[in-house]
């Protein structure tokens, strides 16, 4: 048991049904009905491969899309395939989720099959609004449609969806109220790799801060600040740009517009406090980078141009960013210096991430973005560690304990471990 929860090691699954929860959510290209990303899908599959080689009978269940809008869901059928191609082995997929053909398929598994489920978004209780409006207990979650139909066919249940750790849903959080759970290894590796980080990090310890999750990023820099977690915060992207007008440093016309319309403002208050308990430790861009008659432009700060909307942290920035990143001992990276995606507006993003890739600190990289400009700036090896979780690595850095965190916990009080089996 690790952190109160049951792991892998804690029961025998051969010839045993295990529901096990995955995250497999990928950007999806649907004019060619494929997957534009295999990321996720490839950090579980040790999990995976080591139920189906002790011999489970493994039904996966996962979800695809935002769970706020129904346009964005899609079926889980190009993930079998590539789940398939990753194993080298049979993966077995079916466009139901708990009725009547599914539940035949699961009762049909053999000793080592794997089974993929069609997406559980398209069951209502697995959607944010579902359980953001009724905010059902975990005890009224194992008593949904979900639960109810999978449940009384399964031995075990496994949750291997960190980066779904912070949702309160049925399929991550019902199970464990009646039936046995455990953490499976990309669950628990995450788990152990970012506790570190919080508890014990080799200093100087470098938050490096950007994107436009701005809640987010402004509750962990409160915890990690006030824990004394970071040494240092490197503020980029919407981030910087909030914290600048904190300051009270001219940003342009163009980028408090879009803190305005974006709903920010409340946070500049909040920075105007965090800048004042902590000026040593929060530093912030000297020159933005912007975009005039479709051409880069950069202005230091005190000379910004009135007008301009700033995309990206300047060149002086960054080096000086760069520099800090390589004199850490722990560096922690969440979010892009500015719009990587477009040519001219990488630039900071590109030099941070050169910076990520020379470094001797320990690198840890987290959320959608970091992991995209990771991978198009060539680092995916470089860095130590990439965790999957995006919202569920934020707040559990901001100390929140994660819903699937307490329901593993609940789980593993009220059905004790029995022990892998040798022949497993």
């Amino acid at each position: 048991m690790k952190f109160g929860i049951h792991t892998l090691d804690a029961f025998s699954v051969r010839g045993k049904t295990v529901l096990c929860r995955v995250d497999i959510n990928q950007p999806v290209d649907r004019e060619k009905r494929k997957l534009k990303s295999t990321a996720r899908i490839e950090a579980c599959v040790p999990t995976i491969r080591e139920l189906s080689q002790r011999g489970a009978r493994l039904v996966l269940l996962a979800h695809q899309g935002s769970d706020i809008e129904y346009k964005n869901f899609y079926t889980l059928r190009p993930h079998a395939a590539v789940l398939e191609r990753l194993l080298e082995r049979p993966v077995d997929f079916i466009d139901d989720v708990t009725g009547p053909a599914a539940r035949a398929k699961i009762c049909a598994l053999r000793d080592g099959d794997i089974l993929l489920l069609d997406n559980v978004r398209f069951c209502s209780e697995e959607q944010t609004l579902f359980e953001l409006k009724l905010r059902l207990s975990h005890e009224q979650q194992a008593q949904t449609e979900v639960v109810r139909k999978l449940a009384p066919l399964a031995d075990l249940y496994v949750c291997d969806a960190f980066a779904a750790a912070h949702r309160d849903q049925p399929s991550l959080c019902g199970f464990e109220q009646v039936l046995p759970s455990a953490m499976g290894r990309l669950f628990e590796k995450e788990y152990c790799v970012v506790s570190a980080l919080m508890s014990n990090p080799a200093r100087p310890c470098v938050f490096v801060l950007g994107g436009a999750k701005i809640a987010d990023a402004f509750q962990m820099m409160e915890t990690v600040l006030k824990n004394d977690t970071a040494d240092r915060i490197l503020a980029g992207g919407v981030v910087g740009n909030i914290l600048l007008a904190a300051r009270g440093d001219k940003i342009g016309a163009g980028s408090m517009e879009y803190i305005h319309k974006s709903n920010y403002d409340e946070f500049i208050g909040k920075g105007r406090n965090l800048l004042a308990r902590y000026p040593e430790r929060i530093l912030l861009p000297t020159d933005l980078g912007y975009l005039e008659d479709g051409q880069r432009r950069e202005a230091k700060i005190g000379a910004v141009p009135p007008h301009i909307c700033a995309m990206d942290i300047g060149p002086e920035t960054a080096a000086a960013y760069a520099r800090h990143i390589l004199k850490a001992k722990t560096v922690f990276v969440n979010g892009p210096m500015g719009v990587f995606e477009n040519e001219e507006t990488e630039l900071g993003t590109k030099m941070v991430w050169d910076a990520l890739g020379a470094t001797q600190a320990y690198t840890v990289i987290g959320g959608g973005d970091s992991i995209t400009a990771t991978a198009k700036y060539g680092q995916t090896e470089r860095v130590d560690y990439i965790c999957t979780g995006g919202g569920a690595l934020i707040r559990f850095l901001s100390g929140e304990e994660l819903p699937v965190v307490r329901a593993l916990r609940e789980g593993a009080k009220k059905f004790p471990a029995e022990g892998m089996d040798h022949a497993d």
